[in-house]
């Protein structure tokens, strides 16, 4: 050989003789990665986040919509068992997802125009697209 590092290239590692040797195991930390990106993996996860588009109801599904809010505010005493299906806003994209809930009906803010189910749960009524009961298929 005839190399500029052939007279060391066959000697022993240097090893100190104050300083023991790092473990394998945190010499591999040196090296892990790191988020030089920090929030950009959320960022991506928001993106990729699938919200769905509002339908718009035509004339006939809104007026049975109110026909039945009706009945519901009619027998409102009786606190029906409920099935309601609506469209919730997503908070921080464009469009939302339908949610779902069943319950028994604990009272309807006429001027908030909101269902409240007896779990606390609350619902605006310009976003219900289905409203299900036992009470409509005695009553209508």
């Amino acid at each position: 050989m005839s190399g500029p590092y052939d007279d060391i290239i066959d000697l022993p590692h240097p090893t100190s003789r104050r300083h023991p040797r790092m473990p394998i195991r945190d010499r591999a930390a040196i090296f892990s990665p790191f988020a030089a990106l920090s929030g950009h993996g959320a960022a991506l996860a928001e993106t990729a986040r699938v919200t769905q588009r509002r339908m718009e109801l035509d004339e006939y599904t809104r007026a049975e919509l109110d026909r039945r809010q009706a009945v519901l505010l009619a027998h409102l005493d009786k606190q029906p068992e409920i099935t309601v299906t609506w469209f919730q806003p997503d908070e921080r994209k464009e469009g939302g997802a339908y949610r779902t809930a069943a319950g028994r009906l604990k009272k309807l803010r006429e001027l908030e125009r909101v269902l409240v189910l007896a779990d606390g749960t609350e619902i605006p009524l310009e976003d219900v697209v289905a409203l299900e009961s036992g009470i409509f298929r005695t009553l209508i």
